[in-house]
């Protein structure tokens, strides 16, 4: 278990912060990499079982986010609880999560089964569509509840301070999931399905590595003697019903935006589409931070020591803000080269390149936002993290993107999307601020 000295001088705390970052960062591009070749083997399928997996990814968006909301609730209350010196209490809490997540996620999945056809029928699937989702749903779902009990291992892991374990569980998982695809897809000639089983397949291996060493580390515990099991649920509840809202907010917010686009057309859609592709490729360090953070801030609430909170959030502040910022001059520079290499169409090309003249320079406070919604979550104030994530997007971003588009056309719209990632940068730190205001007030009341 990684440790956190009693006087952790700011070096320290960078020391630390990195290499706890560094396996998730390691493990979500894998995540990344396994995903884009699935889609590509899926695709050599055909037209039917590309489409049946295009109809599945906005469902699976439910069990992503109590998987997420639960992982989050999880590594705040844990790493609280062990930094309150209540080891005990903090294994009964994980065996909690554990039954609770298996059985929030079979009941969605049995749900999810059930109602398949009305569901795909709303969703606009034709007839022939149907048996082609249909042979892919069951072996889909087994891999979904396999895959959430798995993330519940890693939230585990993380809320006691170890990332190097899940991080590098996920990048194995990823490695023998692409290996698996072609073997399950096309040599065993299961087609769509294979695709599924293949994602099962290595999502049990790691769970296989996982949980073993949860129960070697004593890390969840099923006896619930002198625990009170309500009070466990109650206190997850608070942190993951917001969460899970976080969560399915930007999908929201996405479809606004992606209609918004469309009016200036087929061009813009698809450069737009390949913005948010690179976005999502240079936020992912932080995204990882927004994973490896929370059990550090958790631990230090629980010890009482806000102030090195403050300095941990300043140190990762501005990290991103720098970090970001090298990112979006790179973009800048190599934004000719970039806009042909991703685009043949020349009118696709030159909308990216105006992108990439604009938007990444809004990384920097985007990733300061996010940063601000995972730190919120850790210190116990789930509400002003969810205030801050809709805020972000209804408030900020989406206003502006339409008033930039309003005022002048598409490149005013991508101006639009710069200012309100600034603006929402601006606004989550001012809301942090005043969060951990009143944790220190309480905490020294």
């Amino acid at each position: 278990m990684s440790s956190i000295t009693a006087t952790p001088s700011e070096p320290s705390q960078g020391s630390q912060l990195m290499k706890m970052t560094l396996p998730m960062l390691l493990g979500v591009l894998s995540l990344m990499s396994f995903q884009l070749v699935d889609s590509i083997f899926i695709g050599q399928l055909g037209l039917e079982p590309l489409a049946a997996l295009g109809f599945s990814i906005p469902v699976y968006q439910a069990v992503i986010g109590i998987q997420v909301g639960l992982g989050i609730a999880t590594t705040a209350i844990i790493s609280q609880t062990l930094g309150a010196g209540e080891a005990e209490k903090a294994e009964k809490i994980g065996g909690v999560v554990l039954i609770t997540g298996a059985i929030c996620i079979a009941l969605l999945c049995l749900i999810l089964w059930l109602i398949q056809v009305p569901l795909m029928s709303a969703l606009g699937a034709s007839e022939s569509l149907l048996p082609v989702i249909k042979s892919y749903w069951l072996p889909w779902l087994g891999s979904a509840w396999v895959g959430a009990m798995l993330y519940f291992g890693y939230s585990l892991c993380r809320a006691h301070g170890n990332t190097m374990l899940p991080g590098m569980v996920m990048v194995a998982t990823s490695v023998i999931n692409m290996i698996l695809d072609p073997i399950y897809i096309f040599v065993f000639d299961w087609g769509l399905p294979g695709a599924a089983l293949a994602t099962l397949t290595s999502f049990f291996i790691g769970a296989c590595v996982v949980y073993p060493q949860l129960i070697k580390r004593g890390w969840f515990s099923f006896n619930f003697q002198r625990f009170s099991v309500a009070d466990a649920l109650n206190g997850l509840g608070k942190i993951t019903a917001p969460a899970m809202m976080s969560q399915m907010l930007p999908a929201i917010s996405s479809t606004f935006a992606t209609a918004l686009v469309a009016s200036f057309g087929a061009s813009a859609v698809a450069a737009w589409g390949l913005g948010t592709r690179m976005e999502f490729f240079s936020i992912v360090v932080v995204l990882a931070l927004t994973m490896s953070m929370p059990p550090m801030v958790g631990r230090y609430l629980g010890a009482g020591r806000i102030d090195e909170i403050k300095s941990l959030v300043a140190i990762a502040v501005k990290f991103v803000f720098l970090f970001q910022l090298s990112i979006a001059l790179v973009w800048l520079i190599s934004s000719g080269f970039v806009s042909e290499l991703f685009a043949d169409d020349a009118t696709v090309s030159e909308i990216l390149r105006s992108y990439l003249y604009r938007v990444p320079f809004s990384y920097g406070p985007l990733g300061i936002c996010m940063i601000m919604v995972s730190v919120c979550n850790a210190v116990g104030l789930p509400m002003r993290a969810l205030i801050i994530s809709a805020l972000r997007l209804f408030a900020c971003y989406l206003p502006f993107l339409w008033a930039g588009a309003y005022l002048a056309d598409f490149n005013g719209l991508l101006t639009g999307a710069l200012i309100g990632n600034i603006a929402a940068g601006i606004m989550a730190w001012i809301m942090y601020q005043q969060g951990i205001q009143k944790i220190c007030h309480k905490h020294s009341a």
